[in-house]
């Protein structure tokens, strides 16, 4: 035995930071000629073969557990060799892993360790490739704390000792490659942890997932290579950003199977009823792989990969790109503020706080069950960065929004004096969050200018949507949630007391022009026990709720600000929204509801197809109050104006539950057309407002120089152009 006992044990535990240092086939300096070595547990006998099958040489076992040595004296150089191992009567011929160089070298891993590599799935992960001639997967797995690390799968069918993983030095990764590893094997880390815990871990850089309740990740090629961004967010603030937000699992089932539909049968459905409805973009809540569905994917495990339960990734890419091309952006969803304390994933990931922060006073959300990212540690920004930079060129989406983003702001979300850390001011901001959320809106707009991000943030955090380069966190676009929550408000009280109610309507408009606002009625605002969005309104008749709510989204679309609006929404669904159950696409049997739809669609295509209401979405001098203080009638009206007189578009809103009819004040002399009246009868309303081309007076009204008598029914909005 030319091998040291006390070497021997490292190598069979696994603690020897560089196993190839001993395995494999070496020259020997105080002996003749070379050694292999090999660890293959639970085999009992093992030869060593030459490429060109002329040499061939039985090892001898050093230990009944699994340990071979064969010391070659007249051989003085290494040669390229295969092991054939005997493990009872099943023989098994593999060319030895650790007679490979490392696939990946330090030197590669520096943008990472420093927290500025956009992609770093390029090296880390399972990836197939051909390394010194020789077809096999590159495993590499950052750990740095590790006292050691094994590759366990079905390519070594889930041996917890066979595979120990090389360190790769200051970049705390491990690596291995793997010539017998293939396509579609799963695969787990076993990682014996600096808390002495061991613990079976899927991969963070994963590709592709097996279905839960499984956990293992699965070999997959790397298909990366940089898409073309559609141009569909080329100048997005000037451009119409209508989003259809929907969960895949949820929107519509199988007719046969009762199931959710496939990505490829979304691809064959989807498209088309975002074309019929004038949405610009579609929005996914969240794909990346997720074990627990009744998170609806806000509890991610697999940044890298989309979820299995509807198909494969490539199945995904024809998805997206059959949406795209019928002319929508998809935009995703994206996690960055937490991740789920699930033992397989990123919790505690080499024995130590790996990913979150150690203090839980940082690195938890009591209030969610999760952990909260370390932004402060370089890596963790390399990691998350570099997945949001996989879905842009892996699928080519157009956009991200990016979930809670309050959350991250601040060191006290969620949390009652004591159960926070100050930052180094004493104050409750986040830097680390705040410098990261700059350098991921500067990453994704570097790589690919077109591409939009919305933040999900309900604070009054400053300067969300400016650039970085002017202090700004460098965002597109931020949900308007306060808008949307006094808007609710107003519509979920009692028409007798809308008066008092008022304010909620008009408020918005003191802070609208502060960011590029979206205006959103989103998932969370039909679930968990708040009702569908037609069943806040605070009225018995059903056909008078389904009036309101068509004023409510013809308030939504006139509005200045992007527009988001959440499946089901758009026909008037009754019941709130069910993550196990599929929309009640029934209901546009019934006129009422299908008229919701198709005003939904019109306000889409108007908005869409005019010259500049979308141009202008973000512009404080092309809205104009005519007036916004008739509490008492429950009426709103406002200008929205553009490049020219024609431009010009008036919008009467009457809340009330009777017909008003009185002079509104306008800029321009000459003929006014009314181009939408959300109780006409193609939305299945009364149309009781009457006429729809209407004449100036020259007489002043709500401070304009001319005036228009018309009128607008109960619980309806009119849009009027200009003409002449």
């Amino acid at each position: 035995m030319i091998i040291r006992s006390e070497e021997m044990e490292m190598c069979i535990s696994g603690s020897l930071g560089d196993p190839h240092q001993f395995l494999g086939m070496h020259p020997l300096k105080d002996y003749p000629g070379c050694v292999v070595r090999a660890w293959l547990p639970e085999a009992t006998d093992v030869f060593v073969i030459s490429f060109d099958q002329s040499m061939k040489y039985r090892m001898e076992m050093l230990d009944q557990r699994g340990f071979f040595e064969l010391h070659l004296p007249q051989i003085n150089e290494p040669f390229k060799y295969s092991i054939k191992a005997i493990f009872g009567k099943v023989e098994n011929e593999i060319i030895d892993p650790y007679s490979f160089s490392t696939s990946v070298d330090s030197s590669d891993l520096v943008a990472f360790t420093e927290g500025h590599d956009r992609r770093p799935f390029t090296k880390l992960g399972a990836i197939p490739c051909v390394h010194q001639n020789i077809k096999g997967v590159s495993f590499v797995v950052w750990a740095p704390s590790a006292k050691s690390v094994h590759l366990i799968g079905d390519f070594n069918h889930w041996n917890a000792n066979s595979l120990p993983m090389r360190s790769l030095g200051f970049s705390g990764c491990r690596e291995l490659f793997v010539p017998f590893a293939k396509e579609g094997d799963k695969y787990k880390f076993r990682i014996h942890g600096a808390d002495g815990m061991i613990r079976e871990k899927a991969d963070p850089f994963g590709w592709l997932f097996e279905p839960p309740t499984g956990n293992a990740s699965i070999i997959s090629t790397r298909d990366v290579g940089k898409h073309v961004v559609s141009d569909q967010s080329a100048c997005p603030h000037s451009k119409p950003l209508s989003v259809y937000e929907m969960h895949v699992g949820s929107w519509k089932f199988h007719a046969v199977e009762n199931r959710p539909l496939s990505y490829v049968e979304l691809a064959e459905e989807l498209p088309r009823y975002l074309v019929e409805n004038g949405f610009s973009h579609v929005e996914f809540l969240p794909l990346s792989e997720y074990p627990y569905g009744a998170s609806w994917g806000y509890q991610v495990t697999g940044y890298y990969s989309p979820t299995c339960r509807y198909g494969s990734p490539a199945e995904f890419t024809q998805l997206v790109e059959a949406v795209q091309d019928a002319g929508i952006g998809v935009i995703m969803d994206w996690v960055p503020a937490h991740f789920p304390s699930d033992e397989f994933a990123l919790s505690r990931f080499d024995g130590t706080c790996l990913f979150e922060h150690q203090d839980p006073r940082q690195g938890a959300h009591e209030e969610w069950g999760t952990l909260c990212y370390n932004y402060g540690r370089p890596e963790v920004r390399s990691f998350l960065i570099g997945s949001a930079i996989s879905w842009l060129d892996r699928f080519g989406v157009d956009g991200f929004r990016v979930d809670a983003v309050a959350s991250m702001l601040y060191l006290d979300y969620g949390r009652q004096d004591g159960q926070w850390i100050p930052n180094k001011n004493g104050g409750n901001y986040n830097y680390e969050a705040i410098d990261f959320l700059k350098q991921f809106n500067q990453s994704i707009h570097e790589e690919y200018p077109n591409v939009i991000s919305i933040a999900e943030e309900s604070t009054s955090f400053p300067k969300i949507t400016l650039p970085p380069d002017v202090g700004g966190l460098g965002f597109d676009f931020k949900w308007n949630m306060g808008w949307m929550h006094d808007v609710i408000d107003y519509f979920s009280t009692a028409p007798k007391d809308r008066s008092s109610s008022h304010d909620h309507l008009t408020f918005g408009a003191m802070y609208q022009f502060t960011e590029n606002f979206v205006q959103a009625f989103s998932h969370d605002e039909v679930v968990h026990g708040k009702g569908s969005l037609v069943n806040k309104i605070n009225i018995k008749n059903e056909g008078d709720r389904i009036s309101n709510l068509k004023s409510l989204l013809a308030l939504q679309w006139t509005w200045p600000g992007k527009k988001t609006l959440f499946m089901g929404c758009e026909f008037a669904q009754w019941k709130e929204w069910d993550v196990d159950s599929a929309l009640d696409w029934n209901l546009l049997d019934f006129p009422q509801h299908n008229g919701v739809r198709k005003l939904v669609s019109d306000l889409n295509k108007l908005y869409s197809n005019h010259k500049t209401w979308a141009k202008y979405d973000h512009t404080s001098e092309k809205f104009q109050w005519v007036d916004c203080d008739d509490r008492q009638g429950q009426t709103l009206s406002f200008l929205k104006f553009g490049d020219l007189a024609e431009d010009t578009l008036l919008v009467a809103c009457n809340f009330s539950d009777e017909l008003k009819h009185r002079d509104w004040g306008c800029p321009h002399g000459g003929e006014w057309r009314v181009v939408m009246d959300s109780d006409s009868p193609d939305y299945n309303g009364g149309g009781s407002a009457g006429g729809t081309c209407f004449y100036t007076f020259s007489e002043a009204r709500n401070g304009q120089p001319y005036g228009l008598s018309f009128s607008v029914s109960r619980w309806s909005v009119r849009i009027l152009s200009f003409v002449q």
